[in-house]
C-alpha cells in the first residue's frame, strides 16, 4: 500500500514526458495585441489551428486533432450556455479556463488509466482598450498562464505556445523586447512573424538555445514563407459589432508584408 503512492507519481511523470514527446514537433501559435484588436498567427500547410470560440474569444492550438476538436467544442457549448443563461456581456475567458476547461484536463491528465489531451492551448479575449486584453495558455494538465502582471513581471500584450516549454520561453522573450500594444496592424503581423520564426528555430534537438541575431530571423522568416502558408486571424477592438473575431485572408497579409 505504502507504494501506492510513488506509482502513482512515477506514472505521471512518465505521462508527462510522453504528452511533451507527442508535442515536440507543433508548429508555433503568436498572439499579439496591436492597436486595433489582437492577431493570432501560424504558419503550416494545412491543418486549420485558430478558432473562433464567442464574441470576444479566439483560440490557438497544437497537438492532436481530435482533442483539439474535443476542447473547442467544449469551449464553445460552456460559452454559449453562459452567453445564453446570462448575457453575452458575462462570458468570461477567465470563468472559462479556470472553472469549467482547465478541471477537465487536470483531471483527464491525472486518471493515469484513461487517454489524456495532448493538446496545447492558447486564448485571447479582446478588451475595451489594450491593456484590458487577456492572454492565457492553457496546458494538457490543467495549468494556466496569463499575461496579467504580477510582483516579480509586468504585464504582458501577448501570448504565444510552441511545442517545447523552450521554445514558447524564447518566443516570449522575443515579444518583451520587440512588441508594443500600440503598434499598428503591420507592425504587429511581422513581429508576430518573427516570434513565429524564434519559436521554430528553437524547435528540435538542434533548436537554438538563445535568441538568434536578426539577420537569422528574417533569412528564416522568409524561407518560410516561401515553403508554407499564414493562417492568421483577428479580434477586432470595434464595439460596434458583436463577433470581433475575422479570419485574415492570404492576399491581406501578403499586402500587409508588402510581398
Amino acid at each position: 500500500m505504502i507504494e501506492e503512492p510513488y506509482r502513482w507519481v512515477e506514472a505521471i511523470a512518465n505521462r508527462g514526458e510522453y504528452i511533451e514527446t507527442q508535442l515536440a514537433a507543433g508548429s508555433p501559435i503568436a498572439a499579439v495585441g496591436y492597436r486595433d484588436g489582437i492577431l493570432f498567427l501560424t504558419l503550416g500547410r494545412s491543418r486549420q489551428k485558430l478558432f473562433e470560440i464567442y464574441d470576444r474569444i479566439a483560440m490557438g492550438a497544437i497537438g492532436h486533432p481530435g482533442d483539439i476538436e474535443r476542447l473547442r467544442m467544449a469551449a464553445i457549448e460552456l460559452a454559449s450556455a453562459e452567453g445564453f443563461t446570462r448575457s453575452a456581456a458575462d462570458v468570461s475567458l477567465r470563468r472559462l479556463a479556470h472553472y469549467s476547461l482547465s478541471p477537465v484536463l487536470k483531471t483527464a491528465f491525472e486518471q493515469v488509466y484513461g487517454a489524456p489531451y495532448l493538446a496545447r492551448l492558447l486564448f485571447a479575449e479582446i478588451g475595451a482598450k489594450p491593456e484590458a486584453d487577456l492572454f492565457l495558455r492553457l496546458e494538457y494538465d490543467g495549468a494556466i498562464a496569463t499575461n496579467s502582471a504580477t510582483f516579480a513581471q509586468k504585464r504582458q500584450d501577448f501570448g504565444a505556445i510552441s511545442g517545447t516549454p523552450q521554445s514558447t520561453e524564447l518566443m516570449e522573450t522575443f515579444l518583451r523586447a520587440e512588441h508594443s500594444a500600440g503598434a499598428t496592424f503591420e507592425r504587429a503581423l511581422k513581429v508576430g512573424l518573427d516570434a513565429w520564426t524564434v519559436g521554430h528555430l528553437a524547435l528540435g534537438d538542434g533548436g537554438v538555445k538563445e535568441l538568434p541575431v536578426r539577420d537569422k530571423i528574417v533569412a528564416e522568416r522568409k524561407e518560410r514563407l516561401r515553403a508554407a502558408g499564414v493562417e492568421a486571424a483577428i479580434l477586432e477592438r470595434d464595439d460596434k459589432v458583436a463577433i470581433r473575431y475575422r479570419a485574415l485572408t492570404e492576399a491581406e497579409i501578403r499586402s500587409a508584408l508588402g510581398d
